[in-house]
C-alpha cells in the first residue's frame, strides 16, 4: 500500500502518519498490493476530521470521521472502512449472481480478500418503502421551502427554468446544494 497524506488547517505530524499507516495497514490484506491510500487530516471549528479514500476495482472506498481527537478519528475511520468492505463484498456477490458483468469484479476482489466478510450475515439492500408523487415545476428556492416544510434533507423537483428533474439537498453547514444531472458542461 502506498500512502499519501494531506493536511488542511493542520500540520501532519510523523505520529499522525505512523498511526494512520499502522491502523489502515491492518486492512492491507484486503486491498491490492499497489493500492493507493489518500489520507486527509483537517481541523474545522475545533473538530478533527480524517478522510481516507482507496480506489478499488471500478469503485472508490471512502471513509470520513469527525472527532475531538485526531487519533480517535483515525481509529474510527478504520472501522468505517472495515464495514464498507464487508458491505461492498456482499453487494458485489449478490449482483454477480444476477448479472455476469459483476463476476469479474467479484473475482478481482476475491484475489486479495478471499474470506473477508463471510460471516454468514446477509446485509442485502432492502427497499422498505416506495413513494409516488407528482413532480411539479418550481424554482430551486420553492423546492428548498417545500423540503424544509416536509422536514427532509433532500427534495426532488422539476426545475421550472429548464423543466429537467433536479434535487436540492441540505448540506452539513446549513447551506443548500442542487444536483442537476443534465448540466450542459458535463453533457458535452
Amino acid at each position: 500500500m502506498r500512502f499519501t497524506f494531506t493536511g488542511k488547517n493542520v500540520v501532519v505530524s510523523q505520529d499522525m502518519k505512523d498511526r494512520a499507516e499502522q491502523k489502515i495497514g491492518r486492512l492491507s490484506r484486503l486491498f491490492p498490493e499497489d493500492a493507493m491510500v489518500q489520507v486527509t487530516f483537517s481541523v474545522v471549528k475545533q473538530e478533527n476530521k480524517v478522510e481516507v479514500s482507496v480506489p478499488l476495482n471500478r469503485r472508490l472506498l471512502r471513509g470520513e470521521v469527525v472527532s475531538s481527537d485526531m487519533f480517535s478519528a483515525i481509529d474510527g475511520v478504520v472501522d468505517v472502512l472495515d464495514r464498507q468492505i464487508v458491505r461492498y463484498k456482499q453487494r458485489v456477490k449478490d449482483k454477480s449472481r444476477r448479472d455476469t458483468a459483476f463476476k469479474g469484479e467479484l473475482e478481482a476482489f476475491n484475489t486479495y480478500a478471499a474470506d473477508y466478510g463471510d460471516d454468514g450475515e446477509d446485509e442485502g439492500i432492502v427497499i422498505e418503502r416506495m413513494k409516488h408523487f407528482p413532480v411539479k415545476p418550481m424554482d430551486p428556492e420553492e423546492a428548498i421551502i417545500e423540503m424544509e416544510m416536509l422536514g427532509h434533507t433532500f427534495f426532488v423537483f422539476r426545475n421550472s427554468g429548464n423543466l429537467e428533474i433536479n434535487v436540492v439537498y441540505k448540506r452539513r453547514g446549513g447551506t443548500y446544494g442542487i444536483i442537476d444531472p443534465n448540466d450542459p458542461i458535463d453533457c458535452e
